[in-house]
């Protein structure tokens, strides 16, 4: 993946998409395999908003049940289980866990109903997904607490399990992006739109400017989509389209189970989780509306208090402010409703055409934003008169193995053992790159005192800190250690450590010390 800002000149384009995120990069790969010659700008780095500060999840939206929003929880579910098959190592299975307490707003019953509704409407109940039961399961109050030790045992009268997914939420979008650009898409981050080109009423182009040198540069495009999620919405037509809220989520210490926690907040009724993640656990998240400003979104301490109390109320052990390892905060953008509070607001999308001829996406979820994007280039061709299909419904991802995933996983980590890879880190590898990890390998067969952990709690191994560099598009020291693998979310940094991982690729990345300096500074504000 080469960044090159001089592609966008001089050609003419049948899409410009505007906007790196979960929709954008979706759009792109998906008009790219339709034969379009295709853009996508993002102001910043890829996924470098919303899609890099969710929950990781890939689901149907159980709670979406009691809003009777069947139609979205139903399109969700066959989602997540075409990601499973087509995507096994960026999408894999993760159950959930469901306690209910005497004092639990809602009761065995109808839990248990909502867990068959559930069930149905994934049309399988039961189905073996990449090895692993998606049905839901009872159990009664001893085996539940010895499933999930951490809990608190007073009150406890039993809980449920069901099947859902999880994936890496930066990495799906990199992947996406990477696989608009082997389809002959011109994939350009750190490109802002600053204005667009009408003729005779109707877009035809639009301006861009390079952060990295400031040039700018006029692109034709017959049909231009803008997917800039929160950014929308500070938009004329957006205004009137959209609603924000602001979800924050705290890495706090990895409990004893590889299974998430579905909890409901005392306070307010609200649902939220407890999620494994790189031997971490993610605690959120929360739900309000948001007004403030779109280019600077931070967790506030009131936010911090409210899941630490919602947690600190289900677990044996408190967590307190300092166990908190990272957080990060990130704005939906949601249709515009009247509901009082955003969690009642639907998560469903919709496409909206401006007067000009400009496609805005709005709303949506991660899970669901394949078939969207379907629905975006079905529009942008109809406009074109183009009668190809969409080819992203069953297609293997860019980075899926074609031959049988579990037999290729068995053989890629006895691969690993024996280059000295710990198993932990080799399972992530193969989440994080697919069948590229063999690259990773063959970096480790040259040096392998690279297979070493970069912080010792962690999985992640210096092998990926310079495959990343090498191949994925990065620009600042911030795009490797918070997306292309997310160490700043997960551990806290210090200076020295920074320094230490920016002179490990400063080579790569054509750093010299000044830069160095630099990177490491806006790394270090941004954690503070």
């Amino acid at each position: 993946m080469k960044r090159d800002c001089a592609l966008l000149a001089g050609r003419q384009f049948d899409l410009l998409v505007c906007g790196g995120g979960i929709y954008g990069a979706w759009t792109a790969y998906d008009a790219a395999l339709r034969g379009l010659s295709v853009a996508i700008v993002e102001q910043g780095d890829w996924a470098g908003a919303t899609s890099s500060a969710s929950s990781k999840l890939i689901h149907g939206g159980l709670r979406y049940l009691e809003t009777y929003d069947f139609k979205l929880v139903r399109k969700a579910i066959l989602e997540r289980q075409r990601l499973l098959e087509s995507a096994p190592h960026r999408v894999w299975p993760l159950r959930f866990g469901v306690p209910i307490y005497q004092d639990s707003r809602i009761g065995t019953l109808k839990l248990k109903a909502g867990l068959m509704l559930y069930d149905f409407l994934a049309g399988q109940p039961g189905k073996i997904m990449a090895g692993a039961a998606m049905a839901h399961r009872y159990f009664n109050r001893a085996r539940f607490a010895e499933r999930f030790p951490a809990l608190a045992s007073d009150g406890l009268k039993g809980g449920f399990t069901y099947g859902d997914a999880q994936t890496d939420d930066a990495r799906l979008v990199l992947e996406l992006i990477a696989g608009a650009m082997d389809a002959g898409a011109v994939c350009v981050n750190y490109c802002q739109l600053t204005g667009l080109t009408e003729t005779n009423g109707q877009v035809s182009g639009a301006t861009v400017q390079d952060q990295l040198n400031h040039n700018s540069a006029q692109v034709l495009a017959r049909q231009i989509v803008n997917t800039t999620g929160q950014w929308t919405a500070a938009t004329a037509p957006g205004r009137d389209w959209c609603r924000l809220s602001k979800g924050i989520h705290l890495v706090m210490p990895a409990l004893p189970s590889d299974e998430a926690l579905l909890l409901t907040a005392q306070s307010d009724g609200r649902v939220f989780f407890l999620i494994p993640w790189y031997g971490m656990t993610l605690l959120g998240t929360t739900d309000t509306d948001y007004q403030g400003d779109i280019d600077q979104v931070s967790v506030e301490p009131e936010e911090v208090a409210y899941l630490l109390a919602e947690a600190n109320h289900y677990l044996k052990s408190d967590w307190a402010e300092a166990d908190i390892a990272g957080s990060y905060a990130g704005v939906r953008m949601l249709k515009r409703s009247d509901h009082a509070s955003p969690s009642a607001v639907s998560r469903d999308w919709e496409l909206n055409t401006a007067n000009n001829g400009v496609h805005y996406s709005i709303g949506g979820k991660l899970t669901s934003a394949r078939e969207d994007a379907a629905c975006i280039v079905n529009a942008v061709c109809a406009q074109l008169g183009v009668n190809t299909l969409c080819a992203t419904k069953s297609r293997l991802f860019p980075w899926t193995p074609e031959t049988n995933f579990a037999q290729w996983s068995a053989a890629t980590n006895a691969r690993a053992s024996q280059l000295g890879i710990a198993a932990e880190s080799a399972k992530w590898l193969i989440r994080r790159h697919g069948k590229r990890v063999a690259e990773v390998f063959s970096i480790i067969a040259e040096a392998p005192q690279l297979a070493e952990r970069i912080v010792p709690t962690l999985p992640l191994i210096y092998a990926d800190l310079l495959f990343c560099a090498r191949t994925e598009m990065v620009v600042h020291l911030d795009d490797l250690l918070r997306r292309r693998m997310p160490l700043l979310v997960l551990a806290q940094l210090n200076g020295s450590t920074l320094r230490r991982l920016a002179e490990t690729v400063a080579a790569t990345l054509g750093w010299d010390e000044a830069a160095i300096n630099r990177e490491v500074a806006a790394c270090l504000q941004r954690s503070t």
